[in-house]
């Protein structure tokens, strides 16, 4: 099996009330193990929107996202849900963490949509915990928490499957240039441990540029970072 993402000719559009607005036109993307891209480009542009139908959140218009050799956007609702939670990480800007469970408990609850009863789940969930600097904090709810300190609980529940694939939208947004900076290293080292495909949007230069691979979205495409006019 090919552990690997193949984005080919992904459009999406939207309609509207002056008419169709295209939001991506024919963007391709490919990644293997271990491999880490920041995505930048201004608000709209639809970096978001890739992201999410990537994340099988949202449907393209037309094109094919491959991961692992499958075709999940062609998979019913139930068989796509499936293949997401096994097989892909999602840290977004604010942390959804559940204000009523405590941090062990939102680390590990990915793993209850599985059928397979692993017995290493919580161990694993609190390496990961102790692995960012919060093994003192497992028992503490969210509200108990710094920004910085959710957003790294939100971490560890997205690698808590040990995904193929992690996608991060905005995840250093809410933070102060400081924590961001820590949340950023924290998220470029666990995924190189963990040989993760890593995407990350962000409207950050400084994250983007601690990317080996940033690329821009203009125009609907994907464009080396590098050749894009400043």
């Amino acid at each position: 099996m090919s552990e690997s993402l193949n984005v080919a000719s992904l459009s999406k559009s939207f309609q509207t009330a002056g008419g169709e607005l295209p939001i991506l036109k024919r963007a391709n993307l490919n990644l293997n193990r271990g491999d880490a891209v920041a995505i930048t480009g201004p608000s709209g542009s639809g970096k978001s929107t890739l992201l999410y139908i990537i994340g099988l959140l949202d449907e393209p218009t037309s094109g094919e996202v491959i991961i692992a050799d499958e075709q999940p956007l062609k998979f019913d609702a139930a068989k796509q849900a499936s293949f997401r939670n096994q097989n892909i990480g999602f840290i977004f800007q604010d942390h959804h963490l559940l204000p009523q469970c405590t941090v062990l408990e939102n680390v590990y609850l990915p793993t209850l949509a599985s059928t397979r009863n692993d017995p290493t789940v919580e161990q694993r969930a609190k390496e990961l915990l102790d692995r960012v600097g919060l093994a003192d904090r497992l028992n503490h709810r969210p509200g108990q928490l710094s920004g910085g300190e959710r957003q790294r609980v939100a971490v560890c529940r997205a690698l808590i499957n040990q995904p193929l694939l992690l996608l991060a939208d905005e995840p250093t947004g809410n933070l102060d240039p400081k924590t961001a900076d820590s949340v950023g290293t924290l998220l470029l080292e666990i995924a190189q441990e963990q040989q993760t495909m890593l995407i990350c949007v962000t409207h950050s230069r400084d994250l983007a540029d601690r990317f080996a691979t940033h690329y821009e979205l203009s125009d609907g495409q994907l464009v080396d970072a590098s050749q894009v006019a400043k």
